[in-house]
């Protein structure tokens, strides 16, 4: 019993004094892009007489 007494102490969590801070960098103009580039393809490939 001494050993479970001696073992059992007091645990303090504290929060970080600066923000936590998650950052995002997502390529969203290369998803934009490639859309782009499908649509006019498929564009040109229904009106090819205007091309």
């Amino acid at each position: 019993m001494a050993g479970a007494l001696a073992l059992s102490g007091c645990i303090n969590i504290t929060a970080p004094e600066d923000p936590i801070v998650i950052q995002l960098d997502i390529n969203i103009r290369a998803e934009v892009l490639y859309r782009l580039a499908e649509d006019a393809s498929n564009t040109i490939d229904e009106n090819a007489d205007i091309f």
